[in-house]
């Protein structure tokens, strides 16, 4: 008796492994991002690609810089794509680079820098100090973790900016000083990138950077962990092959996210059904 119930627990155990893999049994894909309006609207789009027409769970996760490439490194999430190369985040990706798949641009053309509405009549990082006192002597930041902020400090300390102190803050807390100075004419100089919603809103203008301190134009890349191409090959080939047609297109979907009660999943969904051929070209 005891060898029947062996044998029959065995069978249910062979048969149990021997069963195929069905859609509903698909791993979890994870992403992770930094809350920057660019990455927001991106990564959603990845995870509406992903649920909507790929039949995966995605879930993306909002963190700081340095922990976002810390995850993909160490394998607790599959993907990026907010990577900032080869100057802002050159850094993060010098610690994990033999962990990582660097799978190339989204975008290009990014840039960063500081900015300031066109009405002032400042052109350069270097006369900034002449005129500390009608900046209030502030410059807006974003997240103190952000490659930006960094190299901003960097910038402050190369133009010698003593009378300027580096405001810690997020985009939201950038694009809303801003948005209030404009308001009322005054003068003010914020942390900014390219692409990003705000130029279109506004009239804005990057202050020269003669030393060359922010770098010059970068790509937007995706990273991913090594082994997913083994693990959710049919996500890495969409990793892969995923990028937006310019630096426009994807600044119309973070402008569509600015819009009121906006959720950024649903502005992602509205452009896998308005793109679709975009869309299939990802996926072929």
């Amino acid at each position: 008796m005891k060898k029947v119930l062996t044998l029959i627990l065995a069978a249910l155990l062979v048969a149990a492994f021997a069963v195929p893999s069905f859609a509903g049994d698909k791993k979890k894909v994870k992403l992770a991002y930094v809350e920057w309006d660019c990455a927001t609207a991106t990564t959603n789009v990845l995870k509406a690609v992903i649920e909507e027409r790929m039949g995966y769970e995605c879930e993306i996760i909002p963190v700081a810089a340095a922990a976002m490439w810390q995850a993909v490194g160490t394998g607790d999430v599959d993907g990026l794509a907010t990577a900032w190369l080869p100057i802002t985040h050159a850094d993060y990706l010098k610690r994990v680079k033999n962990k990582v798949v660097d799978l190339g641009p989204i975008v290009s053309g990014a840039k960063l820098g500081w900015a300031v509405p066109s009405y002032v009549t400042v052109d350069s990082i270097a006369d900034l100090n002449k005129y500390a006192d009608k900046f209030d002597d502030k410059i807006i930041g974003i997240d103190p973790g952000a490659g930006l902020m960094r190299l901003s400090e960097e910038a402050i300390d190369k133009y010698g900016l003593d009378k300027f102190e580096l405001m810690e803050g997020s985009g939201a807390t950038m694009t809303a000083a801003l948005s209030d100075a404009i308001k009322n004419n005054e003068w003010v100089v914020v942390t900014a990138w390219s692409p990003h919603w705000m130029f279109g809103r506004w009239d804005l203008k990057y202050l020269e950077d003669p030393k060359k301190v922010l770098g010059e134009s970068e790509t937007i890349n995706t990273i991913v962990r090594k082994g997913l191409d083994k693990d959710m090959p049919e996500v890495y080939a969409f990793l892969d092959k995923f990028a937006w047609k310019d630096a426009n297109q994807l600044q119309m979907v973070m402008a569509w996210n600015q819009e009121k009660g906006a959720d950024p999943y649903e502005s992602a969904k509205r452009f896998i059904k308005e793109n679709k051929a975009q869309v299939d070209s990802w996926l072929k």
